[in-house]
């Protein structure tokens, strides 16, 4: 067994559910701390973070990822125990197997693998890991970077250890992602009785030409990079449950994922526009996920698809889609941001899993890309 599964299986079976890390981070900073690293803890409420870095100067090459997990769902419809990792036909199964605790692995004997090849090398190697990723994203990695943003640290390069890969390990890097604009609407009604709708107001009736426009709209092309941008309603409700009353109000969420050609007061004001055409009488809570960002063509992505095809013989490719993740909040210390981990088919899945050999694979295509960057 490699010390990569042997680390993977070991913060596996830590039942880490989000904001909880259950000893990993203590894990990988005892490991860390004996390959040279200054390890910093920073816990903000009940997230615990850690920031650590050995060497000095630039350029600084940060990993970056996170301990939690998602709940595990139906245990009934799991093939194994979570949070006992087991392997069957060369498959590692358990929750966080892909998302992402092999990347973390991956990581950490990576350096210790670079480090002991060159104990001189150039510049910083960083960790920044949190418990908060798969939770509200408030005291994890965003508050760490307030703080080394106060402090006047910077990243040069950051490799976020998502699972980024489609089919197979290395096919696919995430050099961007959309921003997640959301809102909380109400949408006012009058309640009444069913027979005499003219003393009442149906909010899902004014409200339904508004959704109508909205759904339909096409907000734009998007770019080169980026898909153009969506609305999703993700929870609807109305009624008080009784089949004979007319309901008072409507309360709807919704979601914005947009590229960097929107802003997000654009997107609040054809929002508002359209529901004030349609004569909807409502409120609406705006909430801010995540702003867009990009990382351009340049040293990091060169050093990542040169490093890939030294494992593979494939480049990968380059891919903007999917969800928001951490590398959010780094972008904007000046970072260049590429997430590359294992296949992402079974992520918050029941059953989640992923193939060992891959495991190894992103181990090396680590150490390769420290050794194109740092050595």
């Amino acid at each position: 067994m490699s010390q990569t599964l042997e680390l993977t299986k070991d913060l596996m079976a830590r039942a880490s559910v989000t904001p909880a890390d259950e000893g990993c981070q203590a894990v990988m900073t005892a490991r860390l701390a004996a390959a040279g690293f200054q390890i910093e803890t920073l816990r903000y409420g009940t997230v615990e973070n850690f920031w650590a870095r050995r060497g000095s100067g630039g350029p600084v090459f940060c990993f970056a990822g996170h301990t939690d997990v998602v709940p595990t769902g139906p245990l009934e419809e799991w093939r194994t125990d979570p949070f006992v990792p087991s392997i069957k036909d060369g498959v590692l199964y358990g929750r966080g197997a892909a998302d992402m605790k092999s990347g973390l692995a991956a990581m950490v004997t990576a350096c210790e693998a670079f480090v002991a090849a060159h104990p001189n090398h150039k510049g910083t190697i960083a960790f920044l890991i949190t418990s908060d990723e798969e939770g509200p994203s408030v005291d994890g990695t965003k508050r760490v970077v307030e703080t080394l943003a106060a402090r006047k640290e910077r990243i040069d390069y950051c490799i976020v250890g998502e699972p980024s890969s489609e089919t197979a390990i290395g096919d696919t890097i995430k050099v961007g992602r959309r921003g997640s604009f959301s809102g909380r609407l109400t949408v006012h009604g009058v309640q009444g009785h069913v027979a005499y709708p003219h003393l009442a107001e149906n909010p899902v009736h004014t409200f339904a030409p508004a959704l109508a426009e909205l759904t339909s709209r096409v907000w734009d092309e998007g770019t080169e990079h980026f898909q153009p941008t969506s609305f999703q309603i993700s929870n609807f409700n109305a009624g008080t449950g009784a089949p004979n009353v007319i309901p008072g109000e409507l309360k709807a969420r919704f979601n914005l994922r947009y590229s960097p050609i929107q802003t997000q007061e654009r997107l609040k004001e054809t929002v508002e526009g359209i529901l004030r055409k349609h004569g909807v009488r409502f409120t609406i809570d705006w909430y801010v996920s995540g702003e867009p960002f990009y990382t351009a063509p340049g040293a990091l992505s060169e050093a990542v698809g040169a490093a890939v095809h030294e494992v593979t013989g494939s480049r990968p490719k380059i891919s903007t889609g999917g969800g928001t993740s951490d590398g959010r909040f780094i972008a904007p210390l000046g970072a260049q941001v590429v997430e590359l981990g294992v296949v992402n088919a079974t992520i918050h899945k029941v059953n989640e899993c992923v193939r060992v050999e891959e495991i190894d694979k992103l181990h090396q295509i680590y150490v390769n890309v420290l050794r194109n960057l740092l050595a």
